[in-house]
């Protein structure tokens, strides 16, 4: 599991749908959620958790894309297996791992130090605990 630590910025609700934006020092981040404990509130610290699988990335990235999370990284490390990439990556001072197809990786021509763009959808983030003040 990839853990970012972030603020909570602002909380919508209509029903049981909640939205929660975060600020992942300086860089927007945005989770889907149908329920949220009672102590998830504005400006608290918290650990979000997300699973490498669901974590895309591009490279030379420029236009518009639905995915509301959008990290700017570079690669800390690649190791290419057969089947599947695991990505290493660094934003911020905070390192967190992509895995993605060995196919992608390769036709991405993905190194070492290259600048990628990681995506990660609003519902495939969590918040794994809430830290004290």
């Amino acid at each position: 599991m990839t853990n970012l630590i972030a603020t909570i910025k602002e909380i919508e609700t209509i029903d049981s749908l909640n939205i929660v934006s975060f600020d992942f020092f300086g860089t927007p981040l945005t989770m889907m959620s149908l329920e949220l404990k009672d102590e998830v509130q504005i400006g608290k610290k918290v650990i979000l958790g997300i699973k490498p699988t669901t974590i895309a990335i591009a490279k030379n990235f420029s236009g518009e894309i639905s995915y509301s999370n959008q990290i700017e990284s570079a690669i800390q490390s690649i190791e290419i297996g057969k089947l599947l990439c695991s990505i290493k990556l660094i934003s911020k001072g905070t390192t967190f791992e992509s895995i993605i197809t060995s196919k992608s990786a390769k036709k991405l021509d993905l190194k070492e130090n290259d600048n990628v763009t990681a995506f990660i959808k609003a519902s495939e983030i969590s918040i794994s605990k809430v830290l004290d003040d």
